[in-house]
């Protein structure tokens, strides 16, 4: 076979569909109004927004009007956090309850507030990175503010029974936010079955531009808005919106949900990519829930690799994967998604993600599978002390 490129990262990022580019590059050289401008230009501009907005809507089971445009899952998880935490301050609910494997957007953004003077609880999980409903009713308190649980998780693509868990927090009075980051253009994803209050997605994970994304409101929620300005997005985010962008992502957003039938196709290709590494090299265990997970996600465990090491070997020979969560690339500590599953920091350091997509073939899967035994043998003879390899 011929070299090639093979790019087995969607989890950090799509790459933006065709249709997506047309559509950014359209609306930049044709619609230039500001959309809030009452003249002919500006309604233009408002007409795309609107058509954008409804698209995102339909992706997620949503009204049009309940969708808030950011500049992607970071705001959106802040804007949901800070948002409702602020908000119900006054009533004297300080405690956020989150989960010790969300996204740092999630993350950073409590223990942000934890400085302020709110307090926190991370949910603890089972083996498979699962949070019971017990686990989340054990840790509600008569002054919970909020409950933070992503849809799927980035690393290693299990998903959150979002459906027992968020009744639970509704009914002690707190609100429910998930980061459906991950979820959204990958498996159904409604908020009216989630029963959620709050609900963050990226486009540029579905295909669609990165720097856009979208928070979902259920309808009489009130949020703080944490940058102020104008009253563009109902007053929740300030700025001129970003309309070319937006428009490719209601694009991708309405693509996505047509697309959702071909999950199962994506998840044939993973299991024989997950199958084949766990048969041909010698000790490799999978990480995560095997049956309730996103359909292209697979996270390995090499024993006595780096994967630093191996994820640049792999890139050597053409084959783009990753650690874990693009942004915590760099990072020298393990897999904090891995070590609140209970594994050994060791096993968390040699841990790679495997997440494939809409452009992933046969062909692709089944040259990493034939090339993985070989470049893990060389890095571990390399690894073996000089005694053992004489």
């Amino acid at each position: 076979m011929t070299w090639m490129r093979i790019y087995l990262d969607y989890n950090a990022t799509a790459p933006p569909l065709p249709e997506v580019v047309a559509a950014v590059s359209r609306v930049m050289s044709t619609t230039f109004g500001n959309a809030s401008s009452v003249h002919a230009f500006g309604q233009q501009a408002k007409a795309e927004l609107d058509a954008a907005r409804a698209g995102v809507a339909h992706l997620i089971g949503a009204e049009a009007s309940e969708v808030v445009f950011t500049a992607g899952g970071t705001e959106s998880d802040n804007l949901a956090v800070r948002g409702a935490a602020e908000a119900l301050e006054p009533a004297g609910r300080r405690h956020l309850i989150a989960t010790a494997i969300e996204h740092e957007a999630v993350l950073n953004t409590v223990r942000a507030l934890e400085r302020r003077g709110w307090a926190a609880t991370l949910l603890p999980l089972d083996a498979t990175g699962v949070v019971s409903p017990d686990a989340l009713r054990a840790a509600l308190r008569p002054d919970t503010a909020l409950v933070s649980i992503m849809h799927a998780n980035n690393e290693i693509g299990t998903i959150q029974p979002i459906e027992a868990l968020a009744p639970i927090a509704r009914a002690a009075g707190a609100l429910f936010h998930t980061d459906a980051v991950q979820s959204a253009g990958k498996i159904p994803v409604n908020v009216r079955h989630l029963g959620v209050d709050l609900l963050s997605l990226s486009a540029h994970k579905f295909g669609g531009p990165k720097g856009t994304g979208a928070l979902w409101i259920r309808r009489g929620v009130r949020l703080v808005p944490y940058m102020t300005g104008g009253r563009q997005e109902r007053g929740r985010r300030a700025g001129t919106e970003n309309v070319p962008t937006l428009a490719g992502m209601g694009v991708a957003a309405r693509i996505a949900a047509d697309r959702l039938h071909h999950a199962g196709a994506i998840a044939v290709l993973r299991d024989r990519l997950e199958a084949g590494i766990l048969a041909r090299v010698p000790g490799t265990v999978a990480n995560g829930d095997p049956a309730r997970r996103v359909p292209n996600t697979s996270n390995i465990s090499f024993e006595a690799i780096e994967a630093e090491s191996l994820l640049i070997a792999l890139d050597l020979e053409g084959v783009a994967i990753s650690t874990g969560s693009a942004c915590s690339s760099g990072s020298l500590e393990p897999s904090h998604v891995l070590r609140a599953m209970g594994l050994p920091n060791a096993r968390a350091r040699n841990s790679l993600r495997f997440s494939l997509g809409s452009t992933t073939t046969l062909e692709e899967v089944d040259f990493v599978v034939g090339v993985l035994p070989r470049l893990v043998d060389r890095l571990r003879h390399l690894g073996r002390p000089a005694a053992a390899v004489r």
